[in-house]
Formats: structure tokens, C-alpha cells, sequence
């Protein structure tokens, strides 16, 4: 367990609390990543467990780690975000315990959650690094919360564990994402009124996934839905700040599975290809599905999708991952302050594409398996078991 603390003096609410109660501790859950060669085929085994793929195919993808060392950029991304949300608590004046816990590899979460449980804490507030909807981004963390829960045995009545809600749509999330690719486009070799082409990226999801995004609201395919709006809003910010007419696209990487299974396209080196066919000779890629430059961005993006683009002669662009960048801590802190507000029975401010902390019956749902999961309204892990 990663377990950041400090001397600061906390800020109050009106009721002599601090900002974030009822909660004596924040949560940091990732998805984790080998960080040494050895630990390759074992994290993959982890995270495919259940579905009775080879080693054989697992193989092949180990290759994409084994490319970096055989080690993902990810737990150092998040040591590094865990290092920010640190600074921006104390210059709040939280000094409450920041821990850390991963699905697939170690700070495990159960380890991170009975090590809280051990050391008193009874009110934890999650954060994930994935911003978006759909079963993969947000119910699977919280089965994965459920299971640790769960973990805990008889302790498990005794402690409480929400999570903020999906923060795709949050301004800070959009002004973070805008800045950087505002940036990334005055970068750009030639006149200002070169050709480009604008592709928003994102990790592709089966076609099933994303159809039974965020059911809740009566319409699935939350998951597209929520990229889309986001690309819309950048396209016009960078179009405003730049003085172009840009047009934004929405485009895939990262995609698994057998080939009969449909997937969400187009893929990204297909896209770039049909567009060097057309003439374009600049391609900006922004990763908005992506809180850093993980294994998916540094393979897929900046090895994968550089070649194809360096072999049909397009200059590629890539905007940096919202990372550690201030506006995305500061909003992630404002996020944790809204749901602790919450918790004590304050309605949150509203914003356009806001989701519930809370989640609906049957959003986003695991297709295999039906499995209980934490923060939502279904009744899927008693009260009594965290599921606030």
C-alpha cells in the first residue's frame, strides 16, 4: 500500500469538518503493470484470467512490454500523479492518508484495502484512472472494489467505499485536454493554414461494451457518446484559439479479441493511411481516452501508429495525456470535495454530461458474468458491505 500522508492543517466546513468528510482516506486504483521482464507473463495471466486465452497469443502481446524492458510506464505515472493529488490536498489543507492499490499488479488492492481497514480507516473515497463509462472504465473497478470488500471477511461491515463518478465531462478533464493540444498544434511545422487533420483517440471496446454503456440513462453507448462530445468541444476550443476550421475525428487503438468479434473503428493506422491517400501530409493525434502515456499510448501510438505514419509519409503530432497537468489534479481534487459533499447530503454542482457517483441499475454491465459491484444503487453488495 502506497500511503502518502502530511502535517497540514485541514480546511473546514461550516460544520467544523474538513473538506472531505466523512472520509478518513483517499483511494487511488489503477490498472497496473509488470515493471521487470519476469513480470510480464504473470500480469497478463491477470489480466485475462477466466477467459482461457493461451500463452501462446499472450505472448504476442507481451512483446509490446517487452519493447519498453518489460516495463509499463504506468506505476510510475501513477506515482507521479499520487505526488501531485498530494501537493493539491495539502494547499487545501487535506492531509488525509492517500493510498494507493492496483487490479493486476502490486500495490494490490486487497493488500492496499486491508492494510487501510488495519490501520483504522473506515471511510475511503475512490479515484480510478479511467474517465470514461462503460463496463472496462468503470463497473469492472467496481467489482474489483467489491471483491476487496468482500476480502476483508467479518471486517467487511465495517467500512465504506465510494468513488467518484465517471470525469470525462468535467471542465477540468476538457481544459487540461485543450491546453495541451492547443500547444501540440502551434508546434506544427509550415504556414498556419496547413492541412491537418485532427484524430481523438481512444482504447476501442467490442461493439457489445459499448452498447451497453451507461443503460441507466436509457440510451447505452455512453462510452462513444462521451468521446464525442468531448472531441466536439476541443475541436471547437483548438479551431477558436488557433483560427482554423478544423474537423475533428473519433478513432480507435488497442484492439483485442477474436476477429469475428466486432469492435469499435475505424482503427487509427487504418485512418491515417486512407488519409495520406487523400493528400494529407499532417496528422495530430490527441489520446482524450487516456489519463497518461501508458503501454497503450507508448506502443500503440507513439511506436505503432508513428510507423505507419513515418511509411506513408504524414507527419505525426501527438498531444500529450492529461498526466499530472494542474487543471486535471486541481478538478480530480474539486471531484473528491463534491462526492465527500455528497456524502454528507449536498447536492453537487451540475454540468453538462455529468454522471452519478452513484451508479444506476444494470449501467455498463459485465456480459460474462454476473458479478456484485460497489458504488452503485442495484443492491448488488449490501449496505453494510461499502456499497454507498
Amino acid at each position: 500500500m502506497s500511503d502518502t500522508t502530511s502535517d497540514a492543517t485541514a480546511d473546514v466546513t461550516a460544520n467544523g469538518e474538513h473538506e472531505l468528510a466523512p472520509y478518513d482516506a483517499v483511494l487511488l486504483l489503477s490498472f497496473g503493470g509488470p515493471e521487470a521482464p519476469e513480470e510480464v507473463m504473470p500480469f497478463l495471466r491477470r489480466v485475462t484470467g477466466g477467459r482461457g486465452i493461451p500463452d501462446e497469443r499472450l505472448e504476442a502481446v507481451a512483446e509490446h512490454y517487452h519493447h519498453f524492458g518489460g516495463r509499463s510506464p504506468i506505476n510510475d505515472q501513477n506515482r507521479a500523479l499520487l505526488v501531485a493529488l498530494r501537493d493539491e490536498l495539502d494547499s487545501r489543507g487535506l492531509p488525509l492518508p492517500l493510498l494507493w492499490g492496483n487490479r493486476n499488479s502490486e500495490p494490490f488492492l486487497d493488500d492496499t484495502l486491508r492494510e487501510a481497514f488495519d490501520a483504522g480507516h473506515r471511510r475511503v473515497v475512490t479515484v480510478t484512472t479511467s474517465a470514461y463509462s462503460c463496463y472496462s472504465s468503470c463497473r469492472q473497478y467496481r467489482e474489483n472494489l467489491a471483491e476487496a470488500v468482500t476480502a476483508l471477511g467479518d471486517d467487511a461491515a465495517q467500512i465504506v467505499v465510494d468513488k467518484i463518478g465517471p470525469y470525462a465531462p468535467r471542465p477540468g478533464f476538457e481544459a487540461s485536454n485543450l491546453g495541451h493540444l492547443v500547444r501540440s498544434m502551434r508546434a506544427l511545422d509550415g504556414a498556419p493554414d496547413r492541412e491537418v487533420a485532427l484524430l481523438f483517440v481512444t482504447h476501442s471496446i467490442p461493439d457489445a461494451m459499448d452498447e451497453t454503456s451507461g443503460p441507466g440513462d436509457g440510451e447505452g453507448r455512453l462510452y462513444q457518446r462521451q468521446h464525442l462530445a468531448l472531441a466536439s468541444r476541443l475541436t471547437e476550443g483548438a479551431n477558436l484559439a488557433l483560427g482554423r476550421e478544423l474537423t475533428g475525428e473519433l478513432v480507435l487503438c488497442s484492439r483485442s479479441g477474436p476477429p469475428s468479434q466486432p469492435w469499435l473503428e475505424p482503427d487509427v493506422n487504418d485512418r491515417i493511411e486512407q488519409l495520406a491517400d487523400d493528400g494529407v501530409k499532417s496528422v495530430v493525434l490527441a489520446p482524450i481516452g487516456f489519463v497518461s502515456d501508458h503501454m497503450e499510448v507508448a506502443f500503440d501510438l507513439d511506436t505503432e501508429a508513428l510507423e505507419t505514419a513515418q511509411r506513408v509519409g504524414v507527419e505525426l503530432v501527438r498531444v500529450p495525456t492529461v498526466g499530472t497537468d494542474p487543471l486535471f489534479v486541481t478538478d480530480l481534487v474539486d471531484a473528491l470535495v463534491e462526492r465527500a459533499a455528497e456524502a454528507r447530503g449536498i447536492e453537487p454542482p451540475q454540468f453538462e454530461g455529468r454522471r452519478p457517483s452513484v451508479c444506476a441499475p444494470g449501467c455498463c454491465p459485465n456480459l460474462r458474468v454476473d458479478k456484485p459491484a460497489l458504488c452503485g444503487s442495484d443492491g448488488a453488495v449490501p449496505q453494510s458491505a461499502g456499497s454507498r
